[in-house]
């Protein structure tokens, strides 16, 4: 607790104190510079004078928005400058400043105390007047509704509701007395008047609500709206003794439905009851605490957790006060303790007495004035905008009309002219994208064909030879390709090809624009708008029916085969012409071979160099023959031939390398039958496929090309034929305004010159709001 005094005196008098404070060594002197160490210069004289500047610039404001809004009603119907609606907006600015006015009319601040009878509400203020002022004591004491307020000079005196007798304070002992004869309604209000000095919270614009009992009427709707409605602050007085009741948290949560967030400070009053168990004293402070905050957090949800903190505060009102009736007869406050820890208490109510002020100077000008400053610079500145749109339209129709009114016929020749020009321009512009768009997509679709082998191998579909299968499969693969070709294409084309199209079409969209009078620009942008989504080529490749006569080949071919020997040697996968060529005169010279080569194989059959071939060799010569003789002999399909170049083979090189040449091709020819699988008949498919579709593509390439420039030119020519449309319609128009140019020049021109100076008006306005927000909600 010394801790928290030492706090306390820190953050009163400004100075740190780094010894601990002895709360029974308090002096009187340390205490009344306690007291009086923020009240040497009150923030609250702020809202004095920001109120006061505040309904100053509002009655300029008033006094604007009239003048503005009589000129616009006062505008002659034949200038078309504003509309109805305008006149209507104009109109409302009138009720909304009026509304704001009579909001800024109240000459204070309002500090409501509520709280169940004898929680001690009167006390609490009598405490801040340093006064016993109010009735107060055991039972039910307040009967009505009780506001103090200041007063200049030093006489006090109080006023009946629906009276305007000053009778004297001491009268509020028995007219607001639940025990007095002259019984008032527990709505009605008694105002007294207190002298400002006399209170170090009591300013000019403050006054204090003191009310009966929430627990005593039932009509807590008519109080709120009778007396809240305006309050600033509320001041939850709560008895210490007990908890918070329903009938308090119903009356609050009322109020916070009929009240943004309004700011609510809890006093747990009679907290001198706590020194007589003092073993109880924190746990049920924290009780009481933790209920507070809990309330003002969670249930009104009107502060953070923070503030809510800062704003709960355990007192004793009665202790207080007397106290500082002490100090006013120049005795030690501590002579008016009820109970032991009276400094505490008593720095308690300081504290509040001192956050509260905190709260009111922090937060009154700002939430009071910020948003009608706001709110006046919004209107100054929708009405100077409002004034500048409606100058620029006259001043755009007053300049067409001194223009006008000599050359718009010739104006709306020279359009025509420059719309034959801009159209020949525009049509060799389109002749030349067309064209240059045909090229790049011939070119494009060349090289994406030449590429095909690399999209059919990115195919990755389960390959079978099974007839039904391989349709599908076809199916398949002729969309994979369409797809790949058509995103490839897309990929390498669109984007440049559509940004070339926007191109023109801005192009296009300038020199038509440059025809159009600019005070008519805004009536026709939206037909000026080309295209609400972006320009897309499409391409029609149609694989499906190109490649649907494509005829697979998957039977075996044995590299090494004859057949493929033959291909070889006679160059038929070149040429076929030429092949039938070679192998009809091949077949013309076998005999002749054969029969060179037999005479001397005869004449050396029983020689005996022929009975040891691996002694003597072969030469170069003799396998160059052997390989002729076979070729020749197996070309003409004789079994008589074959016999006999087997017989020389077998002569000539053994029957020993001759089993091994044998089985050395028999076991590749194995290999490759073996090798024969899925993946390869998988991978002659698609390289046959792709010499069909390559070849099929290239038919198609001058179409494609032809069927893509034909989209951009059907683009572009719809759009420039909108565009000349809206020129057109721009022409008619200026034919009828030029019948409506004389006769209101001269007005237009008298009424700018009445907007000019509304709009300076505003302008000083802005300008007022401006330093008085300065001046007073940002150096608050």
């Amino acid at each position: 607790m010394a801790a928290y005094l030492n706090r306390t005196i820190s953050m009163v008098t400004g100075s740190q104190t780094s010894t601990p404070y002895d709360a029974n060594a308090l002096t009187d002197t340390t205490a009344r510079s306690l007291q009086n160490a923020g009240t040497e210069k009150s923030p609250l004289q702020v809202f004095v004078r920001a109120k006061k500047k505040i309904n100053d610039i509002y009655g300029e404001i008033e006094e604007y928005v009239t003048e503005t809004t009589q000129f616009i009603g006062g505008l002659p119907q034949e200038i078309e400058i504003v509309d109805k609606e305008e006149k209507e907006l104009f109109q409302s600015y009138v009720q909304k400043v009026a509304a704001i006015r009579e909001v800024l009319s109240r000459d204070h601040m309002k500090v409501a105390f509520f709280g169940r009878t004898s929680n001690g509400k009167s006390s609490v203020i009598n405490a801040m007047l340093r006064e016993k002022i109010l009735p107060s004591g055991i039972g039910h004491t307040t009967n009505c509704f009780c506001q103090v307020e200041g007063v200049d000079g030093q006489e006090a005196y109080l006023v009946k509701e629906g009276s305007d007798e000053k009778l004297s304070v001491v009268s509020i002992k028995q007219l607001a007395n639940a025990l007095c004869e002259e019984k008032l309604s527990e709505s009605s209000l008694v105002r007294i008047y207190w002298p400002r000095e006399r209170c170090s919270l009591l300013r000019d614009d403050v006054v204090f609500v003191d009310s009966p009992g929430v627990d005593v009427s039932r009509n807590l709707d008519d109080w709120i709206d009778n007396h809240c409605l305006n309050a600033d602050v509320f001041v939850l007085v709560l008895n210490s003794e007990s908890t918070m009741t329903l009938a308090e948290k119903s009356f609050f949560h009322t109020v916070s439905q009929k009240l943004s967030k309004p700011n609510i400070f809890v006093l747990n009053n009679r907290w001198d009851a706590s020194a007589s168990e003092p073993e109880f004293q924190d746990s049920v402070k924290s009780q009481h605490q933790e209920k507070c905050i809990d309330f003002l957090v969670n249930e009104l949800k009107v502060s953070s957790e923070k503030e809510a903190a800062e704003r709960v505060f355990f007192v004793s009102a009665k202790e207080t006060l007397q106290g500082r009736l002490q100090e006013a007869q120049g005795n030690p406050a501590h002579l008016g303790a009820i109970a032991e820890g009276f400094q505490n208490r008593y720095f308690e109510f300081q504290d509040f007495e001192r956050k509260f002020e905190e709260c009111i100077s922090k937060s009154a000008v700002k939430t009071k004035f910020e948003q009608h400053s706001s709110r006046g610079k919004s209107i100054a500145s929708d009405m100077r905008l409002m004034l500048d749109n409606i100058f620029d339209r006259a001043n755009v129709l007053r300049n067409n009309k001194l223009d006008q009114k000599k050359s718009l016929t010739d104006r709306i020749q020279k359009t025509e002219n420059q719309l034959m020009l801009v159209t020949r321009e525009m049509k060799l512009k389109i002749h030349s994208m067309v064209e240059e768009v045909e090229q790049k997509v011939a070119k494009a679709l060349n090289e994406e064909i030449w590429r095909l082998g690399v999209l059919v191998d990115e195919f990755n579909m389960p390959f079978h030879t099974e007839p039904l299968v391989l349709n599908i499969y076809k199916k398949e693969i002729n969309s994979h390709v369409e797809a790949g070709l058509g995103s490839n294409l897309r990929a390498r084309l669109s984007m440049a090809l559509a940004m070339n199209v926007e191109a023109a079409q801005r192009e296009m969209t300038e020199r038509m624009h440059a025809l159009i009078p600019s005070e008519k620009v805004a009536a026709h942008t939206k037909q000026i708008v080309t295209r609400p989504q972006p320009f897309e080529m499409l391409y029609s490749l149609n694989c499906q029916n190109l490649c649907a006569d494509f005829q697979e080949d998957l039977d075996f071919k044995f590299s090494w085969g004859i057949t493929a020997m033959i291909q070889r040697f006679t160059g038929k996968a070149k040429s076929g012409k030429k092949q039938a060529a070679i192998t009809s005169g091949r077949e013309g010279a076998n005999n002749s071979n054969i029969q060179n080569i037999l005479s001397p194989v005869s004449t050396e059959v029983d020689s005996p160099m022929c009975l040891m071939p691996n002694q003597q060799g072969i030469t170069q010569e003799q396998l160059s023959m052997i390989s002729r003789i076979a070729v020749a002999s197996i070309g003409s399909q004789g079994t008589v031939g074959g016999l006999l170049v087997a017989g020389i083979l077998l002569k000539t090189i053994g029957w020993r390398v001759l089993v091994g040449v044998g089985a050395l091709y028999g076991c590749v020819y194995l290999y490759e039958r073996l090798s024969w699988t899925n993946s390869a008949k998988e991978r002659a498919f698609k390289g046959q496929y792709v010499r069909h579709a390559t070849k099929k593509l290239k038919m198609i390439v001058d179409l494609t090309s032809a069927n893509c420039s034909h989209q951009v030119q059907q683009e572009l020519s719809s759009t420039f034929a909108r565009l000349c449309r809206v020129v057109d319609t721009a022409s008619i128009e200026m034919n009828d305004e030029l019948k409506a140019i004389e006769g209101s020049l001269n007005v237009l021109e008298a009424n700018q010159k009445q907007m000019k100076l509304l709009r300076n008006k505003a302008n000083y306005i802005t300008n007022e709001l401006e330093i008085f927000e300065t001046n007073y909600i940002k150096a608050n």
